[in-house]
């Protein structure tokens, strides 16, 4: 079945980095899109980053943009999410969750399949 994990979450101080993993299962990722998504304590689940799966095509939160960076490894089957530049602010469950479609959407209904989340915790 179709499957998501997330890993690499933890907890970094400001101004570090993390990379956060998303290994896909059950399907391949070569014709999915594949989205990120936070939730923080008390706030709506929201899009950080997305990537086509036609053409590779990124999208960027205008909260991320510049510090994170998305990309995707076929042949891993992986998606990633590199995290610099961190904020406090940042501090969140991260999901990633996958669309049986080409183009990526920053729209959490849109996606099919999440994963559990990982937790990144941005603190000094």
């Amino acid at each position: 079945q179709v499957q998501l994990v997330e890993s690499g979450g933890g907890l970094v101080q400001p101004g570090g980095s993390l990379r956060l993993s998303c290994a896909a299962s059950g399907f391949t990722l070569d014709y999915y899109a594949i989205g990120w998504f936070r939730q923080a304590p008390g706030k709506e689940r929201e899009g950080v980053s997305c990537i086509s799966s036609s053409d590779g095509k990124t999208y960027y939160a205008d909260s991320v943009k510049g510090r994170f960076t998305i990309s995707r490894d076929n042949a891993k089957n992986t998606v990633y999410l590199q995290m610099n530049s961190l904020k406090p602010e940042d501090t969140a469950v991260y999901y990633c969750a996958t669309r049986a479609g080409i183009l990526a959407t920053m729209t959490q209904y849109d996606y099919d399949y999440w994963g559990q989340g990982t937790q990144v915790t941005v603190s000094s």
